[in-house]
């Protein structure tokens, strides 16, 4: 399901047609994973990253929810920032009609479940992706057959680990559809099972294919996949963002 920040679906603004039209050539996507219970310390630096909106989110009345917000929203700037060497602070997020959030010259997504968030970034193609939080097995169960094609709810309800089973798929139908900028709805009946990578040649309404799907290793509890659009193959790198890695953030943050 979409992260806890989601931008708000009627902004006036859409990304162009191009960023989910199919591309050749190798690109990498790296995938960073954001540990999102972070001192109080980084929190307060990470806040002061973030634009009018996104502290209005921050500062509602769960706060734990805003300190993971906080941290997740500012993660996400500080490495699109990197990627693209600009102030972190000044990045100007666009809005597709569903609420995708893009920057010119970078693709980026994200995604947020309990303590952990998400980030993918590329150049080149359009990228979705998306982390959750591994559920009940009862419940992963009831909403696979009420949501899933109906092959894919019985391989759920079959498995040795329902719930796991159940997120995987979920988080896969998330990736692609956040890829295109669609509806999560538009994602249901597509064909995800299978081992990882799985590649879409048709997404149906979402959009042009291919579609590319890939599970992404997470830690325990989780589950995480990355989706990008493009005939070209796609080469996932999967990161571990800290507050303190020079890497991650070459324009680093002060206060910590």
């Amino acid at each position: 399901m979409t992260g806890p920040g989601a931008a708000p679906a009627d902004t006036g603004a859409v990304a162009p047609a191009a960023s989910v039209a199919p591309v050749s050539g190798t690109d990498v996507v790296d995938v960073w994973l954001v540990p999102t219970d972070q001192p109080e310390p980084v929190v307060r630096a990470l806040y002061e990253l973030l634009d009018p909106a996104e502290r209005a989110r921050a500062d509602g009345p769960d706060r734990r929810f805003g300190r993971r917000f906080t941290v997740a929203h500012g993660a996400v700037r500080l490495l699109a920032g990197a990627r693209l060497g600009r102030d972190p602070a000044r990045l100007l997020w666009r809005y597709g009609p569903h609420g995708k959030p893009w920057l010119d010259g970078l693709a980026v997504n994200h995604s947020a479940s309990g303590a952990l968030a998400a980030v993918a970034l590329t150049e080149g193609r359009a990228v979705g992706v998306d982390v959750e939080q591994v559920r009940d097995a009862r419940v992963a169960v009831r909403m696979a057959r009420r949501w899933f094609p109906a092959a894919e709810a019985e391989s759920v309800a079959a498995d040795p680990d329902p719930a796991g089973r159940f997120t995987v798929l979920w988080c896969r139908r998330e990736a692609c559809v956040k890829a295109y900028g669609g509806r999560l709805v538009q994602g249901f009946g597509l064909p995800l099972d299978g081992p990882s990578p799985v590649l879409l040649a048709d997404p149906g309404a979402l959009g042009p294919g291919p579609c590319r799907v890939e599970d992404v290793p997470a830690p325990d509890g989780f589950r995480a996949s990355v989706a990008t659009v493009g005939a070209g193959p796609a080469e996932v790198r999967r990161r571990t963002w800290s507050p303190t890695d020079p890497v991650a953030n070459r324009l680093a943050m002060t206060g910590t």
